[in-house]
């Protein structure tokens, strides 16, 4: 199963403050163990909400909002995405994981939706568009 491991914001991390390099070095350690173990597939750090931008949708319309934006616990400073066998595998990883910030934090996990759970609207017209842009992305 796939995985988004969700690094959740802090006053610190909305306040642009860089890590240290004692956590660059443990984060960079952890991230080559998932690596090697076949677990991580991707992952970044996020730059604080006030370099962000918001498009809210209404019907057809449009808003777009400029960052920060408030209610910081809402708010993710990194993510990972992470192929594991269960939940349970997912947050074994987790509790191994270096603090992100300096002070406390949280990590979301979050199943990501597979093509097959969608189910009877997963029709052949609805696949093809997807199936072309995996393909397109896996070219680059």
């Amino acid at each position: 199963m796939r995985v988004m491991v969700i690094v959740k914001a802090t006053a610190d991390s909305e306040a642009g403050l860089m890590p240290s390099s004692e956590l660059l070095e443990a984060m960079g350690k952890f991230n080559e163990e998932l690596a090697n173990a076949g677990i991580m597939l991707s992952g970044d750090g996020l730059k604080p909400s006030s370099n962000g931008k918001r498009v809210a949708f209404d019907g057809p319309g449009r808003i777009v909002m400029d960052g920060p934006f408030a209610e910081t616990k809402e708010l993710i400073a990194g993510y990972w995405l992470w192929e594991v066998k269960d939940m349970e595998e997912a947050v074994a990883w987790v509790k191994r994981c270096p603090n992100p910030m300096p002070g406390p934090s949280e990590i979301e996990i979050r199943p990501l939706y597979e093509m097959a759970d969608f189910g009877e609207a997963l029709t052949p017209e609805a696949v093809a568009p997807h199936d072309r842009a995996r393909e397109a992305i896996a070219k680059r």
